[in-house]
């Protein structure tokens, strides 16, 4: 509890110091602890060029360290000089599916990082390849209950590792898991026939499901998608009610970064995304805008920990 209050009370002084002051000495880093053509890679591109913008043309990197469900990007980024140049472009999966999903974790998602701002959410796809003979989540769910154990899907992050579970679980039947480093590789089995099906982020997706390689048999929110009209909730599509996950996405520094500085970086990130033309920039790909102040993601982060805790438990998952 001592870390948690620690963590907001940071937050908090960090929003109070305002934006004056701090402007980067040299190219920034945003790790993103993901593959290339990832969501979170995708988000983090639009966000790069928005920022150097912002900062005067300032050169901002994107570093792509996949692997480990995230674990070694979160690991880099804790261990950084913690002077507002490196960091974080994340999601749930290091700093709310983690805790519940691995025995051991070299990381502490609340000790060991500043919040700076949430950026968004965004939706996944229950998707098979092309030549699935499956065209509905009924007709992927009932064969799954006839076959039990014998069909599979795919996860190459933790939203599609739990999505999968839960589905599963609420059918009333199992389904193999087979996890990937990252969510390409995942895909390229999926289309390949390989892998059944797998749950997919829109903004991961959204190519191979326009080029055909993908077909989408309903989303895994209850609320519509504006780009792919037409398609169902799972909660209808396959009764299962109540069926409602998305994936959230945020930056973090390292911990002990001065206040000053991760409030210059907060108002940089929210006056980037909040302009009219950088939004529809992010909603092309799928990318719902959402920002807020350092405190609010501090809270936030709080909270999700326990949501995803109690997802994972439900959908019957073992630590790893």
């Amino acid at each position: 509890m001592a870390g948690a209050l620690g963590f907001l009370g940071a937050a908090s002084r960090m929003r109070a110091a305002g934006a004056e002051g701090w402007r980067p000495t040299r190219p920034l880093t945003f790790v993103v602890p993901f593959a290339g053509g990832s969501a979170t890679d995708a988000v983090a591109r639009i966000l790069a060029q928005l920022m150097g913008e912002a900062f005067g043309g300032v050169p901002v990197v994107v570093d792509n360290r996949a692997g480990a469900n995230g674990v070694i990007g979160a690991q880099l980024v804790a261990r950084a000089e913690p002077d507002g140049h490196t960091l974080l472009v994340t999601t749930n999966t290091t700093h709310s599916a983690n805790p519940a999903l691995l025995r051991r974790l070299d990381y502490d998602p609340v000790a060991d990082f500043a919040p700076v701002a949430r950026i968004g959410d965004v939706p996944f796809m229950l998707t098979v390849g092309r030549t699935s003979p499956f065209h509905t989540a009924r007709e992927l769910l009932d064969a799954a209950r006839r076959r039990r154990g014998r069909m599979s899907y795919a996860s190459g992050n933790s939203t599609g590792i739990v999505a999968g579970a839960t589905m599963a679980r609420r059918a009333g039947t199992e389904m193999l898991h087979v996890p990937y480093r990252s969510t390409p590789p995942a895909m390229t089995d999926v289309i390949a026939g390989r892998v059944d099906c797998m749950f997919v982020d829109i903004a991961a997706g959204l190519g191979n499901v326009r080029g055909g390689q993908l077909r989408v048999l309903a989303l895994s929110t209850e609320a519509p998608s504006p780009l792919l009209p037409g398609v169902p909730p799972l909660a209808e599509a396959g009764d299962l009610h109540g069926f409602d996950l998305i994936s959230w996405s945020g930056v973090f520094a390292p911990a002990r970064t001065p206040a000053p500085v991760v409030a210059a970086l907060n108002a940089t990130i929210r006056g980037s995304i909040e302009r009219p033309e950088a939004r529809a920039r992010f909603a092309e790909i799928g990318y719902g805008v959402l920002s807020g102040t350092p405190e609010d993601l501090g809270r936030f982060v709080l909270q999700q920990l326990n949501v995803w805790r109690e997802l994972v438990e439900a959908a019957g998952i073992e630590k790893e």
